[in-house]
């Protein structure tokens, strides 16, 4: 119970005093959409949390309270609420302030608006994080497998370019595709999304060059970790699009919506922070695999959102059903090498 309370005191903390003042100035009738919210934050970002904890290992614990601190205020406010609000002014051309505007006085239109967004939203977010789970299965150094029949054919294809051209030919494949009424938006924010993560991935191998060969450091500081904390940022981002989207299935007020994801996101973090103290990845063999295949799950609803809407409550529990199944595969293990 210490460790728990040492680990996890900002978020009750934080928990707390939302949803406090949310009883205040909205009533009672708001614990019900914040506390739905707060859970399914927490419960589909789950995978997230399983990245961002091996990213931030490598991180020193300067740059993991940054990521728990400044981080967590660009989190609620720059992804949850200012991103929304900027894509919704570039894709209906409209001032910033008169979004803003609709988004605090006429949460419908406003809803409306950023519906008209989500296939500019779904096809970046689904090419940066199918780049991600590509990445992950085809990387030449994968030593471990949990399904051999799918892992082993796919690190076969360990060509650097391979995952950005099996991206590529799914974005192009969903934007001439005859049920795609956005096929410009599709190729264009995909291509966005994939050319981002190949910066980003990018970065970081240079990065992670550079400090193998002039630092002994255990973890990355300065530029370094200035790096890694803005790729933990983008990944947070497109994890985070489609929820902002569902949200409104739930409830139409921004600032609820914006309170609920928010402290959803701290409790995230803070799950992060846990696995990297923990040494959970280290103790659950196959937990990795299991939220890259959540991942890649997410990243096909995203990318095929144009073809067929699929219910978010489906996918997250199809994410949450491949994470446990990715423990109890780690605790059999662990039980036959006993």
């Amino acid at each position: 119970m210490i460790q728990f309370l040492r680990t996890f005191w900002f978020s009750l903390s934080a928990s707390l005093l939302v949803i406090i003042v949310c009883l205040v100035r909205l009533g009672a009738e708001a614990l019900a959409p914040l506390v739905t919210l707060m859970v399914i934050e927490v419960t589909f970002s789950f995978d997230n949390a399983v990245v961002n904890a091996k990213v931030l290992k490598k991180m020193s614990p300067l740059w993991q309270k940054l990521f728990l601190s400044v981080g967590i205020l660009v989190a609620i406010f720059g992804m949850r609420l200012v991103f929304p609000i900027a894509i919704v002014a570039l894709t209906a051309h409209l001032p910033w302030r008169e979004v803003l505007d609709l988004a605090l006085n006429n949460p419908l239109a406003y809803a409306h608006n950023l519906e008209i967004a989500h296939p500019t939203i779904t096809a970046f977010g689904g090419s940066f994080l199918m780049m991600l789970a590509l990445h992950f299965f085809m990387a030449e150094n994968k030593g471990i497998h949990w399904i051999d029949t799918i892992e082993r054919p796919l690190q076969q294809l360990n060509k650097w370019w391979m995952p950005g051209l099996i991206t590529a030919a799914m974005v192009g494949i969903v934007a001439v595709a005859p049920f795609n009424h956005h096929p410009v938006d599709t190729i264009m924010s995909g291509g966005l999304g994939l050319l981002t993560y190949i910066l980003i991935h990018g970065l970081t191998i240079y990065i992670g060059k550079r400090t193998e060969t002039t630092s002994k450091l255990a973890h990355y500081t300065g530029w370094a970790a200035f790096v890694m904390f803005m790729y933990l940022e983008l990944l947070d981002a497109s994890f985070s699009l489609d929820g902002v989207l569902g949200a409104f299935a739930i409830t139409d007020d921004v600032i609820l919506i914006t309170a609920g994801l928010g402290i959803g996101a701290v409790w995230v973090r803070s799950m992060t922070v846990s696995m990297v103290r923990n040494g959970t990845l280290d103790a659950y063999r196959f937990l990795e695999h299991g939220a890259h295949y959540a991942i890649f799950v997410l990243a096909s609803v995203m990318l095929f959102a144009a073809w067929y809407e699929v219910p978010e409550a489906l996918t997250g529990i199809m994410g949450v059903g491949l994470i446990i199944a990715s423990v109890f595969s780690s605790n059999r293990f662990k039980s036959q090498k006993a």
